[in-house]
């Protein structure tokens, strides 16, 4: 079943927030993933990767401050979406620090454990919140890994992508080999594996690979903006129906219709009564215009 599975056990959480919090309380240079709020949207959370000297990639202790960001998040009752993006505008991310790997300074268990963050960070955590990632500059290797958590991405014209760790022998460990099938099929996902080649933004666009396609420069506006819209219509029922999506991607047709009618049954009375006295009393959305639903 596709849950939120990030809870940590007694021991290993303090031992994260420990780490966690030395990184707090560490001179700022150490500081390398922002949590901002959006102005006058007080639901919307940005996450930001601040290496934008290293092209935002990602080193050990910028991927354990990226878990606590997204256990933060997820925590949070008032944050309802969230939006990771690279600092400096020229980067998403370029995956992970091979300065480390090249020195061998890498603190990657030998076994899994998927309450334990990933070599990325938050890779194997369900997300039970939508996330958009906007993307401008290099998504590549893990940075593209971290891209494919987001529900939807949204990418500048110049934006490029790929498994490019491929070329230095840097296998995928935080759910490429996973995530990318499912999102654009094995076949095109297979060719980005095997030939670590680089994709443009507009072939991206046509395989799936991102949803929007903007200016450069513009897709933090474009994925806040997204936010908002998404936002503006009931939550709940969205939400149920993007895990709903998510189910079905790992389980019988039989089974993934039962989890859409049991849980989606739950939402008439909380939402969609009230949603149809809208539609029928108020005349709202009438004739597919939705500007004027509040």
């Amino acid at each position: 079943m596709y849950t939120h599975r990030t809870l940590l056990s007694s021991n290993i959480l303090r031992k994260f927030n420990a780490m966690i919090s030395n990184f707090r309380h560490s001179s700022s240079s150490n500081i390398t993933v922002k949590i901002s709020p959006v102005v006058n949207e007080p639901s919307i959370r940005l996450i930001g990767i601040d290496r934008p000297s290293k092209r935002n990639c990602v080193n050990h202790s910028t991927s354990l401050q990226l878990f606590s960001a997204f256990q933060e998040i997820e925590n949070d009752p008032l944050v309802r979406l969230a939006i990771l993006y690279g600092e400096g505008g020229s980067a998403f991310c370029s995956g992970y620090d091979l300065g480390e790997v090249a020195t061998e300074n890498t603190s990657f268990s030998m076994n899994y454990n998927k309450d334990e963050p990933g070599p990325m960070g938050p890779s194997r955590m369900h997300l039970k919140k939508p996330l958009i990632a906007a993307i401008a500059g290099p998504c590549v290797a893990g940075g593209l890994e971290l891209s494919l958590l987001a529900d939807i991405r949204v990418g500048e014209q110049s934006s490029i992508y790929g498994v490019l760790c491929r070329r230095f022998g840097v296998p995928l460990l935080d759910g490429g080999t996973v995530r990318l099938p499912r999102l654009i099929g094995l076949s095109r996902a297979l060719d980005l594996i095997i030939t670590g080649r680089t994709v443009t933004a507009p072939e991206a666009l046509q395989m799936g690979l991102i949803n929007r396609l903007v200016g450069d420069g513009q897709c933090l506006t474009e994925a806040i903006q997204l936010a908002q819209d998404i936002l503006r219509y009931p939550y709940e029922c969205m939400n149920t129906d993007r895990m709903s999506a998510y189910f079905s991607m790992s389980h019988t047709t039989d089974d993934s219709l039962k989890h859409e009618y049991e849980h989606g049954i739950k939402l008439i009375e909380r939402e969609s009564i009230a949603g149809a006295k809208r539609f029928i009393e108020d005349k709202q959305g009438r004739g597919g215009k939705y500007d004027d639903i509040q």
